[in-house]
């Protein structure tokens, strides 16, 4: 019986022929950006305006577009992604989402289905965002936020730069899975002493010299003078760094979030901005950032650097969610489980 899988997001040409290569009776069907239409009618318009290609309103009528999804049995997404798959894929038993965060999935009619979902934690560009993050490092640590106040201001001031040299210095990776471990890792390469945190505690590696458990938390604050937040955003996440946590962070620490904006209390960084308790704050994630813009206190404070969710980004895919796809596509064929399923109740 044909395999159909489904794809909605590119897929490099080594990988469909990886995908042939497994089995060669496998139906693969690729349409990226076919339902870009129907993204811009069912998400926000910030989102579609921000991930669907400007002008693309997608391939095909809406009788062949359900034609594709009404024989697969596999479907392959990005991000977006449409909202009524399993509505409309009676058939599908596995959908695989390029993407680390399962929280992408809250929105759509797959979360708590029977449907397998598979995410590509641990196998994202882990080293992009690690090169982001100590890039998020670096610009406070040697005052590099300085320069747009002196360019509107048109006076160079060099005494409020106040340079620290980041050899010696502390950062707390807050969820050392995959990511986090690439971020330790190029921590210590620096020279940084590094710690972490996370839901299974596991012996220190990858430059980490101590790892707990999520109770932890707060005597690891206490003595890091950076912040990496890298873990999944659960129940048990949501506003982890709020009022206590900021409490317990070191004065004048740097807080950095490349996970998802709904891990941060942003009344309370706010609040911890406004009192001087951070050096600064870089945000690649924000509450509702599917939605609308950053809040506007957090975008107007030079002590904050906002960028729009960039930090995979690069100009080499390094992405390993592909070669997981494949990996668990011998694992379905062969009956066998399958790597990074989603666990609804745990929530990632």
């Amino acid at each position: 019986m044909t395999l159909n899988i489904l794809s909605l997001t590119p897929l490099p040409q080594t990988i469909q022929e990886q995908i042939q290569a497994v089995d060669p009776s496998t139906s693969l069907t690729l349409a990226p950006g076919w339902f870009d239409g129907e993204i811009r009618d069912t998400w926000p318009t910030f989102t579609s305006n921000r991930y669907v290609a400007k002008g693309s309103n997608g391939n095909g009528t809406q009788d062949e577009r359900d034609a594709l999804l009404a024989t697969a049995e596999i479907v392959v997404v990005g991000f977006p992604f449409p909202l009524d798959l399993r509505t409309r894929a009676p058939k599908l038993k596995w959908v695989h989402q390029r993407p680390a965060g399962t929280s992408n999935m809250l929105r759509g009619d797959l979360w708590n289905t029977e449907v397998v979902v598979t995410s590509s934690r641990g196998y994202a560009h882990n080293l992009p965002i690690a090169e982001y993050t100590l890039a998020g490092i670096l610009h406070f640590a040697k005052g590099l936020n300085m320069v747009e106040t002196e360019r509107v201001e048109r006076a160079m001031n060099a005494p409020a730069y106040k340079p620290m040299q980041l050899a010696g210095k502390t950062v707390c990776v807050v969820g050392a899975g995959g990511i986090g471990r690439e971020v330790g890792r190029l921590c210590a390469a620096v020279g940084m002493r590094v710690v972490g945190t996370r839901r299974n505690v596991a012996p220190p590696s990858d430059g980490f010299t101590e790892i707990h458990g999520p109770d932890g938390l707060y005597g690891l604050l206490a003595e890091s003078d950076y912040v990496a937040v890298c873990c999944q955003w659960t129940p048990e996440t949501e506003k982890l760094i709020g009022v206590d946590a900021f409490a317990a962070m070191k004065q004048g620490a740097v807080v950095l979030n490349i996970a998802r904006g709904e891990i941060i209390d942003e009344e309370a960084l706010i609040a911890a901005l406004a009192a001087n308790k951070l050096r600064g704050a870089v945000l690649d994630v924000y509450v509702g950032e599917f939605d609308r813009p950053p809040d506007p206190r957090l975008w107007a404070d030079n002590k904050v650097l906002i960028t729009p969710h960039i930090s995979a980004a690069a100009d080499i895919n390094s992405h390993g969610g592909n070669g997981l796809f494949i990996q668990n596509l011998r694992r379905y064929i062969a009956g066998e489980p399958l790597e990074n399923v989603i666990d609804w109740k745990r929530g990632y």
